[in-house]
């Protein structure tokens, strides 16, 4: 069984959608990063950066435990681990890895922004971070629904992939980066698409907090 470390987080949802979808028996250690548990020592032997979510597989490679941190990485190796979700041909495991960058490096840290600066107090920083942030949150949005015009999934055709799962977590949120999906209709029938699937309906009920 696989121990899952985490909190009510979209990185923390990315990776119980994925067990949830893969089939893959877990349990769930909460880890609240509100009272700063993710600095307690125990916490850093697995995840070095101090940051949520990383698991512990007692049944890693060559049936040794490993312990892996950054969801992305979590991803990857849970589709290597399963088989599932990750195309084996070249072509198509290309478009899941750049999909997956696509939402590690801009599609989660620019929102996670506008979710900062929303809790500023009000003041020409807090307006200029606003500004900033939440007009490349919209891009990216953008970019997104120019994706999936015509797809069922961002990168694979048939089912969704780690990158699915991965951009669904902050997806999820899409309420409180204040972007509403009235003029995404590509971003809304996806994002209907995959949280009617049962397992994600499961990763998102798991209780992280």
């Amino acid at each position: 069984m696989i121990d899952l470390h985490a909190w009510n987080t979209p990185n923390g949802r990315k990776i119980s959608v994925a067990l949830e979808e893969m089939g893959l028996p877990y349990r769930v250690h909460v880890v609240d990063i509100s009272k700063g548990q993710q600095f307690e020592p125990a916490f850093l032997k697995i995840s070095p950066n101090n940051r949520i979510p990383a698991i512990l597989d007692p049944d890693g490679p060559d049936g040794q435990p490993i312990s892996v941190f950054e969801s992305g990485a979590i991803l990857v190796y849970l589709a290597e681990k399963t088989g599932r979700f990750l195309p084996r041909d070249m072509r198509g495991r290309v478009a899941v890895m750049e999909w997956l960058m696509w939402q590690m490096g801009g599609f989660g840290p620019m929102p996670g922004q506008v979710h900062h600066f929303l809790m500023q107090p009000e003041g020409p920083a807090r307006d200029y971070g606003l500004k900033r942030y939440h007009a490349e949150t919209k891009r990216l949005y953008g970019v997104l629904d120019r994706r999936l015009a015509g797809r069922d999934f961002v990168a694979t055709a048939g089912e969704p992939s780690i990158a699915d799962f991965a951009i669904l977590g902050w997806a999820w949120r899409h309420e409180r980066h204040q972007v509403p999906f009235d003029d995404l209709p590509n971003v809304a029938a996806w994002y209907d698409r995959m949280m009617s699937r049962p397992a994600v309906a499961r990763g998102f009920e798991v209780p992280l907090s």
